[in-house]
């Protein structure tokens, strides 16, 4: 296994700015970082980071989100292609940074509500563009790890099982998904019941604690999300993802209201700690 940083904590794009956080996290002894794929228009910064981090020895994984206008569940086919628009060009800057897997919310909408629980057909039409998108990852040397949220954040996947359906319906090996283990305290019954029903799609683990702090001081059940994990052999990127208030724009995306922890760098040190020890790493 390995152990990530997710930068959502310091930013939405990496610059060279961040050159010597990236060094910091490198000498902690994190494997890789999880980069933030926000904004599309140039490739170039994406290709510098890449440089850097195979300067540093550090290996990458993606996480991004869909908007209103490219929401994969649309009843709109245009609406619909652009989502496929969307997720190609996400993995084309994936593809530059060298990250290998790209994570997050990709099946719908982040955000988007439409008052009602999921219908059929939004699955089906989930199951179209995501089954799109995979077919067109292999050339960019890429996995996508598809992330179900909690009720609060989306609508149409919540649990681990309902996620797992929709990997097995698109049956491509492009396509996975992850476990979060913020998400799962507030929509499962226990982490390892969640864990099993998943264990053969799952190729990305986020570590998360339950009020998005410093994983292993907060309410998760981590007894349960170890033993879980521990059961099926995973062998992947287990990152730390946590908030803070660094950008005012995502500690309001994020509904960060307040310090979670006394210093960004000591949660990464505590994290890695934490991770290192019950992974047994």
């Amino acid at each position: 296994m390995k152990i990530g940083m997710n930068l959502l904590l310091w930013t939405t794009e990496v610059t060279s700015e961040h050159d010597q956080l990236l060094a910091d996290l490198k000498e902690i002894g994190f494997d890789g970082v999880e980069v933030p794929i926000f904004g599309l228009d140039d490739l170039e910064p994406y290709e510098r980071l890449g440089k850097r981090l195979k300067s540093l020895g550090l290996g990458a994984t993606a996480v991004s989100i869909m908007t209103p206008e490219t929401n994969p569940i649309s009843p709109d086919p245009l609406v619909r292609n652009a989502a496929v628009a969307r997720l190609d060009r996400i993995m084309q800057c994936c593809a530059a940074c060298g990250a290998t897997i790209l994570a997050g919310p990709t099946h719908s909408a982040i955000g988007v509500f439409s008052g009602e629980g999921p219908t059929e057909g939004e699955f089906l039409r989930a199951v179209d563009v995501m089954s799109r998108a995979a077919e067109l990852a292999p050339q960019y040397q890429l996995r996508i790890a598809v992330e179900y949220l909690n009720r609060f954040e989306n609508y149409l996947f919540t649990t681990a099982a309902d996620t797992a359906r929709l990997v097995r319906a698109v049956n491509n090996p492009a396509l996975a998904m992850m476990y979060d283990s913020f998400h799962a305290h507030i929509e499962e019954k226990d982490q390892a019941g969640a864990i099993s029903t998943c264990a053969n799609e799952t190729i990305h683990v986020h570590v998360s604690e339950n009020d998005r702090g410093v994983p292993g001081t907060g309410q998760v059940d981590w007894d349960s999300f170890w033993s879980g994990l521990m059961s099926t052999g995973y062998d992947g990127y287990l990152t730390i993802e946590a908030f803070g208030r660094a950008l005012p724009a995502l500690a309001a995306a994020t509904r960060v209201w307040r310090d979670l922890f006394p210093d960004a760098m000591q949660l990464c040190r505590d994290g890695h700690s934490f991770i290192k020890r019950r992974a047994g790493l």
